[in-house]
This record gives C-alpha cells, structure tokens and sequence, in this order.
C-alpha cells in the first residue's frame, strides 16, 4: 500500500524527516474496523520503505487514540472460521510488522487506548501517555483470552504481578499509574503531549541513525523471544471466538451493562 491508500489515517511530514500518524475516525473515538485494523497492520511496511521518514509519531483523532475494535467485526467473526482466521493471521501481522519496522516509532496517547490501538500504543519504541489517557486490555471483559500483544509484552514493562492483575481484570490503567508501573515510558500534561511527542521524535531523527536503529533492533530480541508465547496466547484468544462468552461481554459492550457468562453461570 501506498500512503494515498490509507482511508482512516492521516499522513503528516513535519520538521527533520518526521512522519506525523493520526488514526482519523473521531466520530467512533478511532475504534479499529475491518479497514482500519488492516491499515494498521500493513502502515510500518509502507513507513518502511519511504527513505524520507527517520521517525513515526503515532496518535489519534479527537478525545481518543483508539477505542479498540470494532464490535461489529467481532460480531462478524463469531463461529466464522474463516474470518476468525484473517484476524488471527492479521493480529499477528500487526504485531511483528511493528517490531520488524526499522524506523524509530514514538506514540503519543492522547486518551483511552483499548484493543488494536493498545497494541500501537505499547509496542511503540517510545511510548508518552497524556494524564487523560486511559489504558485497558479488554479481552477478557470481551470473553476471550488476552492475545493480541499482550503476552509478548507486558510482562517485560511491568512485571508479571501487573499484567496478571490488569490483563485477567480488564482493570484501565491511568496514564500516571502506566508510567508509574513502567507500562509507558512517559506521562505528561494533556495539553504538553504533541510538543513532548515532537520534542522525542527530533531528538531521535537528528540522532545517530544507525546506532539508534540498531538498538532498536537489539532490544526488539527480548520481544522476539517471547514469539511463541505470542502466538499460543493468539491462538486461544482465537478458541474465544467459538464460545458464548464472547457474546455475552459483546452484548453487555454494547448495552453498557454488566456481562453474566455462560461459562460462569453453574447449574443454573
């Protein structure tokens, strides 16, 4: 894909060679589509292969980096084994084409980050959270094992006592407790966050770009060694797409309620 490809992200260059990424459905606080799951997935081959970027900034639209996804793909994919193959193939995807993109990424996270969005937020190589933002993996409030990117690294950022704690409570985590618990790198002011991400991104882009990008690529080991707890972790998220649970946190998603599990329900 070429950059004019893209429908629900927007492309800004700005000063030294610095690509500005805004994920651009406002209206549905960026919530990841089918479409815009894909754009997201194939985005770090295009920033890839453009000479022209040193570094990404990635951020989103309006009061929200990201939303997560989409209920109405997850709908779609309930006992469909064949889109319930595209998303395991592209969650994947998503995940290695961000760590094997060359190019230093910084997220700047203006506001809830759930979901696809999370995973960008987090695997970003430099990660600043506004005091606003509010960060949760919610696959299991959605029914389904906590895949994506979860396994692969949150236990690196904040130990294994907190990712067992958020990612088997769904629990948001403030952008203060985030940086507070190592989750992100940083936390700043609402309102300081594009200058901080601007800040970061030209110290990075006027920097030694080999040496950056090459400790980049050393330490993105520590994740690729993880690789097949990631994809065991992807593949039971994907057996939640066969049980009634994950229907049951949709519908309470979407009715703003309390979900009741089949799975917990006993003899009743």
């Amino acid at each position: 894909m070429n950059y004019e490809d893209y429908q629900h992200i927007l492309f800004e260059r700005r000063g030294p060679h610095i690509l500005w990424m805004t994920l651009n459905r406002p209206a549905q606080l960026n919530a990841a589509d089918a479409r815009l799951h894909t754009e997201l997935v194939e985005v770090w081959k295009t920033v890839d292969r453009d000479p022209w970027v040193h570094v990404v900034v990635v951020t989103g639209a309006g009061r929200a980096f990201s939303a997560g996804g989409d209920l109405a793909l997850v709908e779609n994919a309930y006992r469909n084994i064949e889109e319930v193959t595209r998303i395991l193939d592209e969650a994947r995807d998503l995940v290695y084409n961000i760590l094997h993109c060359s190019k230093p990424v910084v997220s700047a996270i203006n506001g809830a980050a759930v979901g696809a969005g999370l995973v960008v937020a987090l695997l970003a190589d430099i990660s600043i959270a506004s005091d606003r933002a509010r960060l949760a993996d919610g696959h299991v409030r959605m029914g389904v094992a906590a895949g994506d990117h979860a396994a692969i690294i949150w236990p690196l950022l904040c130990g294994m006592a907190k990712a067992k704690y958020y990612l088997m409570t769904s629990e948001f985590v403030s952008g203060e407790e985030a940086e507070r618990i190592g989750l992100v790198s940083l936390c700043v002011p609402h309102d300081q966050l594009p200058d901080k991400a601007m800040e970061v991104a030209t110290r990075l882009a006027t920097g030694p770009r080999h040496a950056i990008k090459y400790t980049k690529r050393a330490l993105n080991q520590w994740l690729l060694q993880a690789a097949p707890i990631f994809d065991h972790s992807l593949a039971l998220e994907m057996l939640g797409f066969f049980d009634e649970d994950m229907m049951d946190g949709v519908r309470a998603l979407r009715e703003k309620t309390e979900a009741r599990y089949t799975s917990s329900a006993g003899g009743e």
